[in-house]
């Protein structure tokens, strides 16, 4: 059985990283501000991976996003997802090419999903993690979004998943808009949702606040990972408290030894 795994996420937008709540953007500090307050190296022995996000809704610089993220990586050992936009193999390949060890889709499909397949054929399903935005309706009904959450699909969550999933995925990215950036706690009915049991890993994200959000999330059988993007939450030590949380939990994660971590990254990020 794989181990469970916290993967941190990054929301980028025009230069800035952004805090995120129910889909609404507001600026947190740019590239400069981020490594002040996170050594992304150092955090490499409390995460499992790194998730960075492009949530440009205007005129994309990918270019500007890429130094950004070298940046941010440089001495970082854990695995790296980038997404955001990606309407093309062009922009996966842009990606991978820079170094990004998988990627994240999400609207592509609703363009040319045919994509999706190019891209997974070229570099594994492995690498392609989708991702399903959900909202509750005045009913209760999960809706898929896309667009950014700007858009209701008219289809089932079951329905949306099982379509990525056999244009090529080989994750799912599970995300609620309604609990996104509250902390207030997962929604794991999502899951129920989706009306049956996952061939590929799911990742649950929206609304992780503290550790024990983490824990009970990552206790049940069908969540292999959850993503996090509170910024504030885990600042300082936060991410170190819940990891040592989750194995007081009895949580199966990795163990890293942090003084090696800190040794590697020093090593690493002294490279010209």
């Amino acid at each position: 059985m794989s181990k469970k795994r916290v993967i941190f996420t990054l929301f980028y937008s025009g230069g800035y990283f952004m805090l995120s709540r129910n889909f609404r953007l507001q600026k947190a500090g740019d590239v400069r501000w981020l490594l002040r307050n996170y050594r992304f190296g150092d955090m490499s022995a409390f995460i499992d991976e790194l998730m960075i996000v492009d949530v440009t809704r205007d005129a994309l610089d990918r270019s500007r996003f890429m130094d950004d993220v070298r940046q941010i990586v440089k001495g970082c050992f854990v695995p790296v997802s980038l997404g955001g936009s990606i309407d093309s193999i062009d922009v996966a390949k842009f990606f991978i090419s820079n170094g990004a060890d998988k990627i994240v889709i999400n609207s592509l499909f609703d363009t040319d999903p045919d994509s999706i397949r190019r891209i997974a054929d070229t570099f594994g399903e492995q690498c392609v993690v989708a991702g399903i935005d959900l909202r509750r309706d005045a009913a209760g009904n999960y809706i898929p979004y896309s667009q950014q959450g700007s858009i209701a699909l008219s289809m089932s969550p079951h329905d949306r998943v099982n379509a990525m999933l056999d244009a090529g995925a080989g994750e799912i990215l599970l995300q609620s808009i309604d609990k996104d950036g509250t902390g207030q706690g997962f929604d794991t009915g999502m899951i129920d949702a989706l009306d049956s049991a996952l061939r590929v890993p799911l990742i649950l994200c929206g609304g992780c606040g503290k550790g024990d959000h983490m824990l009970q999330a990552l206790q049940r059988k069908d969540v292999d990972a959850i993503a996090t993007a509170n910024l504030f939450n885990f600042i300082g030590d936060g991410l170190q408290a819940a990891r040592s949380e989750l194995f007081t939990g009895g949580l199966d994660l990795a163990r890293w030894d942090a003084s090696k971590v800190k040794s590697l990254h020093h090593a690493l990020g002294s490279r010209p």
